[in-house]
């Protein structure tokens, strides 16, 4: 049989021909969706091919804080534009008003973070950050009784013998003829304390000890490893091969260890009867009325893995969203003496009106402390940025767009606290920023630490009231001053997945003599 010199061209050239298909195909799949901002009309960062926008971010030759911030400041006079994570079109929101709508007034259209975590891939998938829906909600509802006012009240005193081991140890510190101390080291131990008593009546004495297992895989699970980059990626361009293969996104080992401890806690509370007015409490109850009820249907059927999830959610990100909080606002007050000095006037006045007694009364009175930790929040936004997914499709208020149900939307908070437009000589540490008078002048929707609306941090009064107790108890008693250690400016791009001091911060603390 006599080919032609067509099809004998294709048969010997096959190989080159598949190559090309193949290389064809991937290019189409790599850039099928980058034509969406485009056709909407929508301002664009123009995409890599499969990368999107993402890449330096993705080979860490810039960090998140940098990348966002670069996009934040590319369209300075829009409400919103469109970038591509990967294949994913996003949208960047980073108006006011849209925000406060998104947040709060229309968050009905908004209510989850749109976070595509797999709960067999992470018990903490069952935790209410990565929850949606209506399970986010029931979650949420079960977990509020744990975070009330007389909850709170209940924990002040155990912050404060947590506050003391503290002072004991920066004095223990001193005494051995050193009086440089590594704050973001020891406000960890006291936060990891805190939780431990305050949230499951664990004495962990971790202050006293700097290799606990609890310190160590808290660590592990806020740090950003290369197998985490990998696996974000592959949920970017493939999320079914994770489910599939039962990749992990976060440490085993850490999730094991947290796993076991508070299956400890729960079981040894049951058998023996414990009952504490604690965050443990509150999980357990919501273990007996959502895991142990009979006739649930499939849609409200919850497991023992929702309430572990959710303690260990509430374990990690209160001790290490604390301790960075208060080491960046010891940072600032060492790096700015006279309000450092109003701060302790405070201090002292208000302990002098309530007898020294360091309950609810006393906190409510901290106004300037109030201040000096809400411009600590701005100015280091623990968060880098808030995610959304539209649940509903949404119009924009004054119509000029339609946000499609299914869209994933990102706003920049951490740009936003340090835009000069909200806040001039953003790089300046001012509590005067959070007077009265200055926060009235400022839109809603420029100041979001914790998140806002329905979704915001449900931990948020503890922390503040944590933060408050602890100043007070060490700036009553010691100075707090740089030295020759002192990383200045402080670099804040760490590798935890949140806003924390790279290198730790060295201060020193100077006893004042009549405390």
């Amino acid at each position: 049989m006599i080919l032609s010199p067509v099809t004998e061209w294709l048969l010997d050239n096959v190989t080159y021909l598949s190559l090309i298909a193949v290389f064809a195909s991937f290019y189409y799949y790599s850039t099928s969706t980058y034509d969406k901002w485009r056709k909407l009309n929508i301002p664009y960062i123009p995409p890599l091919p499969l990368f999107g926008n993402t890449i330096r971010m993705m080979l860490r030759l810039e960090h998140p804080i940098d990348m966002f911030d670069r996009f934040y400041n590319s369209f300075p006079d829009v409400k919103l534009f469109g970038f591509y994570q990967m294949r994913d079109p996003m949208l960047l929101v980073r108006d006011p008003e849209l925000i406060n709508a998104i947040l709060v007034k229309d968050f009905s259209y908004f209510t989850d973070h749109g976070f595509d975590l797999d709960p067999s891939t992470s018990v903490l998938a069952n935790s209410l950050f990565f929850t949606n829906g209506q399970r986010w909600r029931t979650i949420r509802q079960k977990l509020s009784p744990g975070f009330t006012t007389g909850k709170l009240k209940d924990t002040h005193g155990q912050i404060n013998e947590c506050s003391d081991e503290m002072v004991s140890g920066i004095v223990e510190t001193i005494e051995k003829k050193t009086d440089r101390i590594d704050v973001k080291k020891i406000t960890s131990g006291f936060s990891t304390d805190v939780i431990g008593t305050c949230a499951f009546g664990m004495k962990l004495d971790t202050i006293k000890n700097d290799d606990s297992d609890f310190r160590r895989y808290v660590n592990i699970m806020f740090k950003s490893t290369p197998k985490q980059m990998i696996v974000q990626v592959l949920l970017m361009i493939c999320p079914w091969v994770i489910k599939v293969l039962k990749i992990q996104m976060f440490s085993a080992e850490a999730t094991n260890f947290f796993h076991k401890v508070f299956t400890d806690v729960f079981k040894y509370r049951e058998e023996h009867n414990v009952i504490r007015n604690d965050l443990a409490q509150t999980l357990m109850q919501a273990r007996k009325e959502l895991v142990l009820k009979k006739n649930s249907t499939a849609e409200d059927t919850f497991t023992d893995a929702d309430i572990i999830g959710n303690a260990i959610l509430m374990f990690t990100a209160g001790s290490e969203t604390v301790s960075s909080m208060l080491s960046f606002c010891l940072y600032e007050l060492a790096l700015n003496t006279e309000i450092q000095e109003k701060l302790r006037t405070e201090i002292c006045s208000m302990k002098a009106k309530h007898d020294g007694k360091l309950n609810n009364d006393y906190l409510m009175d901290l106004h300037y402390t109030n201040m000096v930790l809400e411009e600590t929040a701005r100015k280091y936004s623990i968060a880098f940025n808030l995610m959304r997914v539209a649940t509903k499709t949404y119009t924009l208020p004054d119509e000029s767009f339609v946000i499609e149900k299914g869209q994933k939307l990102i706003i920049p908070l951490f740009s936003i606290h340090r835009d000069p437009k909200y806040y001039p000589d953003p790089l300046s540490f001012d509590p005067e920023r959070f007077s009265v008078e200055q926060k009235s002048q400022r839109p809603n929707g420029t100041y979001m630490p914790f998140g806002d609306g329905p979704r915001l941090c449900i931990g948020k009064r503890f922390a503040e009231s944590e933060m408050k107790l602890v100043l007070s108890n060490v700036l009553s008693k010691f100075e707090v001053l740089p030295c020759e250690e002192t990383e200045i400016p402080v670099d804040i791009r760490s590798e935890s997945g949140v806003t924390s001091p790279k290198n730790g911060i060295v201060l020193k603390f100077r006893p004042i003599a009549d405390y």
